[in-house]
């Protein structure tokens, strides 16, 4: 890089860190003082909200240290040290499978030994980090790189928002889902209690299979960003093409472990009867039936991102989640009774691939 463009980069590096640590802080701030609005939204009841009172207590802390590391983990991929992120994300993963069973049954802590164990893994990612800040490959940081520039900042935000609303769109849908089980599981057969917890596996589940999608997608970005800056539009065409067909084949794995396997699945997170068992494997195979959709879905919506086209990514985001989804949660609740709302994700898997489809050709018409 030239002066000019190396000072731009560790500028944005700054600012970028910056940027995480404060989001990070008001994030945690913001749940502490409404703990109870938040549970009540996603549709805690009375027979499990001690237990959520005790994870959330614990788990909020985490929030600054979650957000640092997987900002800076971003920023190593594109320092040329992939391998380094990765790392640093598994270790983080390792401690908390390890310290789980230890904390919850070993001491005998319950939830609040899962909480312990999920904020010691982000806090060591989060160190790792930071250690690798001191010796990166290309960077070169002073102090002045972390005063902000607002104007930078709002290109992040503007670029970065699609990935926003991705993850908070999982947050919403949780909330509409569980408040919508909870009313309707009410007067049926499961009760209450057995969706909410049922969809909670399913989202946990759902999230799994999302990571390695979105990994390999964000993994690209600064391959495809480089390519496209260079005006290598015929590489950026095969990149994408590369990414869906890796898409594609991850995602079928997990569709049919989902529809092949739902109750051996449901088993690892314990058994509670029949009817918990019948929701379960309904919850999986209708829910989750399009994955290899949505996979395709959130990598597109990257790749937009990654080529400088906010409003598409932004749009495929906004439309699926926070516009279909939640629509057809509730109406097909009201059709279909608690069944119903299993089905809003296929059917907006549907629509928003087509959009998708129809936003990539227009796209590659311009990729001249």
């Amino acid at each position: 890089l030239g002066k000019k463009e190396q000072k731009s980069a560790d500028k944005s590096v700054g600012n970028a860190i910056i940027l995480s640590v404060a989001s990070g802080i008001i994030m945690m701030l913001l749940f502490i003082f409404c703990r109870e609005s938040i549970l009540n939204i996603f549709g805690a009841t009375e027979n499990n909200k001690a237990y959520a009172i005790e994870y959330f207590n614990v788990i909020v802390i985490g929030i600054p240290f979650y957000v640092f590391s997987t900002a800076v983990g971003s920023i190593i991929r594109a320092d040329g040290s992939p391998r380094f992120a990765m790392i640093s994300t598994l270790i983080g993963c390792i401690i908390n499978l390890i310290f789980d069973p230890v904390l919850i049954f070993g001491f005998r802590l319950g939830m609040l030994g899962a909480g312990l164990a999920t904020i010691a893994g982000q806090i060591v990612s989060s160190v790792i980090c930071l250690i690798y800040l001191f010796h990166p490959k290309t960077i070169k940081l002073s102090a002045k790189d972390f005063i902000p520039e607002f104007k930078m900042i709002g290109k992040f935000l503007l670029l970065g928002i699609s990935s926003f609303l991705t993850q908070v769109s999982i947050v919403l849908i949780m909330g509409v889902m569980n408040n919508t089980l909870t009313h309707y599981g009410a007067s049926s057969k499961y009760g209450a209690d057995i969706p909410l917890a049922v969809f909670g596996i399913v989202m946990k589940v759902f999230q799994i299979a999302i990571a390695f999608c979105v990994g390999v997608a964000a993994g690209s970005q600064p391959i495809v960003g480089f390519n496209y800056g260079a005006g290598r539009t015929d590489r950026v065409k095969q990149l994408y093409r590369n990414i869906v067909i890796v898409e594609v084949s991850i995602s079928l794995i997990f569709m049919v472990i989902f529809e092949c396997f739902p109750v051996s699945i449901i088993k690892l997170f314990g058994s509670e009867g029949e009817l918990y068992t019948e929701f379960a494997v309904h919850a999986f195979r209708y829910y989750l039936s399009t994955i290899i959709l949505c996979c395709v879905i959130k990598a597109t919506s990257i790749f937009l991102q990654s080529i400088g086209k906010p409003i598409m990514s932004l749009s495929i985001s906004i439309i699926r989640d926070f516009v279909i989804t939640p629509v057809m949660v509730i109406t097909l609740a009201c059709v279909l009774g608690v069944e119903g709302p299993l089905f809003a994700a296929p059917v907006a898997d549907v629509i928003t691939f087509i959009l998708s489809v129809v936003f990539m050709k227009v796209t590659f018409r311009k990729l001249v």
